[in-house]
């Protein structure tokens, strides 16, 4: 479930919708070192609603009432080799950071832990134009700046990490224009026109890498037993690949993006290509920020037979395809 913030100033301190040809090209570049769309994907955007219902800058659900940055979101925390670093949008000069918060996810009835400090670890960076970015949720200890430091774009500031109000690793990054939140996919975006708009603070290239998508596959995989968002932010499921041996065969596919109407279908194949689970197509009731979908099967007493194994994942719409994901495991 998508976790409801907004975040304030430091204190004392798949289907792709192309980009509009019409947009002017900013210069802020894409502020954390990931590959788009395989190890991180955007969860939020900026919520462009002023009423208590919320949507992004393309009409989309792709946010929550209040909302006041982008999330860059990593796949997982524990599968990261090293650190993903959080670099600097555009040249400027540092106003004010925080650290030394703990890496440590807020769920539920625990979100007034992080009263006062939601951004977490965190850095603001004043550029021209009267404009400031706010880098949020950074890695306890990463920051490398201070105060007064003069920064270039690209410039490393520190590590995304899981400190102050987040339920997942990611970076919260916010846009401000003389003061006030604006949205860097829209700056200059009309009421009622979505993905229209004339402005964009991104430089083209990033304009390119951040093409908005609906939906998207985060995670996905064979695993021994049932899976669960916890098992997969730790990586505690890659570390223990199925064998014959296994007790039972699951596989499993995290999804951000689903929309209410959407149906989703997972099915399990053997090497000779027979149907050994399958689920679906289940119809999703609500917007969901995050979906997790996983089918199984016990072993009997025999060993499973050796040999490549592949799982299908599809969510179609009005019986048009929008993801489509195969995967396989070569079991020995």
């Amino acid at each position: 479930m998508a976790h409801r913030q907004q975040i304030g100033i430091l204190l004392a301190l798949p289907l792709v919708i192309g980009i509009s040809h019409a947009a002017t090209a900013g210069d802020l570049i894409i502020p954390l070192s990931c590959d788009i769309g395989r190890t991180c994907f955007i969860q939020n955007y900026v919520d462009i609603d002023d009423s208590p219902s919320a949507k992004d800058y393309m009409c989309g659900t792709l946010t929550y009432d209040g909302h006041n940055g982008v999330d860059f979101r990593l796949t997982s925390h524990g599968g990261q080799q090293k650190p993903v670093h959080v670099v600097v949008a555009a040249e400027g000069t540092v106003l004010r950071t925080r650290d030394g918060l703990a890496d440590s996810p807020v769920k539920g009835d625990r979100r007034d832990a992080a009263k006062g400090n939601e951004c977490g670890n965190g850095v603001v960076v004043r550029h021209s134009g009267d404009r400031e970015t706010q880098y949020c949720h950074m890695a306890k200890d990463s920051i490398l700046v201070r105060a007064g430091d003069t920064v270039r774009a690209g410039q490393v500031l520190g590590a995304v990490g899981m400190s102050g109000l987040t339920e997942y690793p990611h970076l919260h990054f916010i846009v401000r224009r003389e003061g006030k939140v604006i949205d860097p996919f829209g700056a200059g975006l009309m009421p009622g026109a979505c993905g229209s708009h004339t402005e964009s603070e991104w430089t083209d290239d990033a304009r390119v890498r951040l093409a908005y998508s609906p939906r998207a596959v985060l995670n996905f995989g064979f695993a021994t037993e049932a899976v669960t968002n916890d098992m997969i932010e730790v990586d505690a499921v890659s570390q223990r690949k199925p064998t014959t041996k296994s007790e039972a065969l699951v596989v499993y596919v995290r999804t951000i993006g689903l929309k209410t109407g959407d149906e989703q279908s997972l099915t399990l194949r053997d090497p000779d290509g027979r149907i050994i689970a399958e689920k679906g197509p289940v119809a999703v009731a609500q917007n969901q920020a995050q979906t997790l979908l996983f089918i199984g099967k016990k072993r009997s007493t025999e060993p499973w037979p050796g040999g490549v194994y592949s799982a299908t994942y599809i969510v179609g719409r009005n019986g048009a395809p929008m993801l489509n994901q195969v995967f396989r495991h070569d079991l020995r």
